[in-house]
């Protein structure tokens, strides 16, 4: 962890910011502006990226991947830019927690994994690059996104251990641990075969 140089009440505040950052569904929204339906009842429901590839809508599901990942990275960064480093950790679980938590879908939300290295990417982005290049080489591999954000999510903390960001293995541990929860549904899937490729259908 980094040294704490912020008071518990401005942790607080940078916490409750974040996570009301992190709870934007971007998902939801540009599958709405683009008249796509309701996401919520797409596929396997789910608000992410991948779910919004099952529309068939190739650019809806970029822009939410970007946006998911973006809203975890500019939550670190306003931190880290007005805070300091404790406080871009902080606003890291925040966005984090709000995605796969938002306040505004009665939180139920995503598994995370933009947001997970959105943060990843602004918090140490040698390491953001590392898990990213994880993510996309099993994917080019299995052909399977959970699969990819498993392998992406395990190996992450040793990633940032082996690039010199020991600070970041706890976050990351922490993190990676919500991202396998949101994955057991297809851990299960995945056990049995009878997990989706990316871009098929649910």
């Amino acid at each position: 962890m980094p040294e704490l140089t912020n008071g518990p009440l401005t942790l607080i505040i940078v916490a409750i910011l974040a996570y009301l950052l992190g709870s934007v569904p971007f998902g939801v929204l540009v599958t709405r502006i683009m008249g796509l339906g309701d996401l919520r009842k797409i596929g396997s429901g789910n608000i992410g990226a991948t779910n919004v590839l099952r529309t068939g809508n190739k650019g809806a599901a970029l822009a939410t991947l970007l946006l998911d990942g973006g809203k975890g990275a500019v939550a670190v960064l306003l931190a880290r830019g007005l805070a300091g480093a404790d406080a871009a950790q902080v606003a890291a679980l925040g966005a984090f927690l709000g995605h796969l938590y938002p306040v505004w879908l009665r939180f139920k939300g995503g598994k995370g994994v933009a947001t997970f290295l959105g943060t990843l990417l602004a918090l140490a982005f040698p390491v953001g690059l590392a898990a990213c290049a994880t993510w996309l080489a099993t994917a080019l591999i299995s052909r399977i996104s959970s699969l990819s954000a498993l392998v992406a999510a395990a190996l992450a903390a040793v990633w940032a251990g082996v690039l010199g960001h020991g600070d970041m293995v706890y976050l990351i541990v922490i993190l990676a641990t919500f991202v396998f929860i949101r994955h057991l549904p297809n851990i299960e899937r995945l056990r049995a075969g009878t997990e989706p490729k990316i871009g098929g259908k649910k």
